[in-house]
């Protein structure tokens, strides 16, 4: 039986996929959302971030952006989050 995965590699590995999405919105985005508040997730957090990553770039910015209705098991807080939009700084 394989043994879990650390949390500190799993926070790593999520920050890479968030940051290598294939396109520099998508990056900004979901990116600039896990440094915002990756900081202070448990675990739970975590693996609905993990879940976001799997999905894909255009549906979770429209998630974000409040212009389509996310899945119920993305729904909630952490999307909340997301739709502020308070974390995309482009220099």
């Amino acid at each position: 039986m394989a043994e879990p995965i650390p949390f500190s590699e799993r926070i790593a590995r999520a920050r890479f996929r968030a940051w290598h999405r294939g396109t520099r919105e998508a990056d900004y985005m979901i990116g600039g959302f896990f440094d915002r508040y990756a900081k202070d997730w448990g675990e739970s957090d975590l693996a609905w971030f993990e879940a976001l990553l799997e999905e894909d770039d255009v549906d979770v910015m429209a998630w974000a952006l409040g212009v389509q209705e996310p899945p119920a098991n993305l729904a909630g807080p952490l999307l909340e989050a997301m739709r502020k939009l308070d974390y995309v700084d482009i220099a």
